[in-house]
């Protein structure tokens, strides 16, 4: 494979990280395309246990050029923090391996106010926002309102760009939530403690891409979230504020020119969901707790409990779709290993018929599960690391999934480490 892009099938949690981590030993560089510090990719590797942001999860890879694209909301203060936490358990961080788009834009502290401030207005209909600024900065973003990375290094521009952004963004704090202004003070220490700490990091990382290329080197890139979480295909309004398929890749990235050979999907061996909105699989009670406890299923930016239930045939169909899926990754069939019965959502039920479409997203609160049953494996599987060797339940249950998406399983894995997984 030359370019690859690796992405969430549901509705986000797959365990992407873990699978950029697995394959970037086959790829010289590693992009985030989109998304920002709202949620988390966790890797457990030879170096330790690490709850990635906004890094890209090939940072661990001695000779792996690491990219925060411009589609990506560059929160200076959350990465800096990140970088230091990664640092300090021996990680090598540096200009070298590491490049952020001088053409991303900067997350800045107003943003992360205003989502909590909308949060708290919405009351009992918030949208289960992480409050890390995401939609505020999206916003303003697509009105023209947010400052290029590249702009720090140009002051004199800078802080004329933010005088103005100052002025009009106080015009909504004060006015619409009765919040304190920010000053121009303020901003200016923000700059200082931050944006001056990844000045070094900036650069034309379309140019490098491009070159990249023409050198024929391998491109990954690595998206936030999954399918569902989509602003344009997925659950809305409960979706995040930027697109997470695949297709977004060669924009978020700096390259609109690059081909996609590659999208590997990264579906879980059962439902996870963070935050607010229609989830038909879900479950409740005891149920939903030895699941959660199996899998430790806590939001990693958050530590959130995450909402869980058994796969959605339906919902991730439509997410292989949503994504032009070649290859899916099935993370996490080990966690199954104490059911005598494995539940599956074949269908859902839509005003009274049953249907394997999935849903317009007005309808999907009233969709209700259609559930069967497959026989469980028993056992632990979690040291397994060749096919033949699952139990026959536990390879009868991955046929079925493939079967029922419409996708070629090529990755089972059966634990969060990195050596932890089976090649189909």
């Amino acid at each position: 494979m030359s370019n690859c892009a690796i992405v969430g099938i549901n509705w986000g949690d797959e365990g992407k990280g873990r699978m950029v981590d697995l394959l970037t030993e086959k790829f010289n560089v590693v992009v985030r395309y989109q998304g920002g510090g709202n949620a988390g990719h966790t890797v457990i590797n030879e170096k330790g246990k690490f709850a990635l942001h906004l890094l890209p999860s090939g940072i661990f890879r001695d000779g792996v050029i690491n990219i925060l694209g411009n589609g990506v909301a560059v929160d200076a203060e959350s990465l800096w923090n990140e970088i230091e936490a990664v640092r300090a358990q021996g990680v090598a961080i540096t200009p070298e391996n590491l490049k952020i788009s001088d053409r991303a834009s900067l997350l800045l502290p107003w943003h992360r106010e205003l989502d909590s401030l909308e949060e708290a207005r919405l009351a009992d209909k918030k949208y289960g926002s992480t409050k890390q600024g995401i939609a505020p900065f999206y916003s303003d973003k697509y009105q023209k309102k947010t400052v290029m990375a590249g702009e720090l290094l140009y002051p004199d521009h800078l802080f004329s760009h933010l005088a103005d952004l100052l002025e009009w963004k106080n015009l909504t704090l004060t006015g619409v939530y009765g919040a304190k202004p920010y000053t121009m003070e303020q901003m200016t220490e923000w700059v200082k403690n931050y944006g001056e700490k990844i000045k070094p990091f900036l650069c034309d990382t379309g140019e490098l891409l491009q070159n990249a290329q023409k050198n024929g080197k391998r491109i990954l890139f690595e998206a936030q979230l999954g399918s569902l979480r989509d602003l344009d295909y997925g659950i809305y309004p409960y979706t995040t504020s930027s697109n997470t398929t695949a297709a977004y890749a060669p924009i978020g990235s700096g390259f609109p020119g690059a081909r996609i050979d590659e999208v590997i999907g990264v579906v879980k061996a059962y439902s996870t969901c963070v935050g607010e909105g229609p989830f038909t699989c879900e479950w409740f009670g005891k149920e939903a707790e030895e699941l959660r406890e199996a899998g430790f299923e806590y939001g990693a930016k958050t530590g959130r409990p995450r909402r869980v239930g058994p796969i959605d045939f339906v919902a991730t169909r439509y997410g292989v779709e949503v994504q032009a899926a070649t290859n899916i990754a099935l993370t996490k069939l080990d966690v199954l290993s104490y059911m005598k019965k494995i539940p599956i959502c074949t269908r859902y039920i839509v005003n009274g018929k049953e249907t394997d479409r999935f849903p317009f997203p007005a309808l999907l609160a009233e969709a209700k599960p259609v559930i069967e049953y497959m026989d469980g494996w028993g056992c632990d599987i979690s040291k397994v690391r060749r096919w033949e060797d699952l139990p026959e339940a536990a390879r009868r249950y991955v046929e079925a999934v493939e079967k029922a998406i419409g996708c070629h399983i090529g990755y089972v894995s059966v634990g969060p480490e990195r050596e932890s997984i089976i090649l189909r």
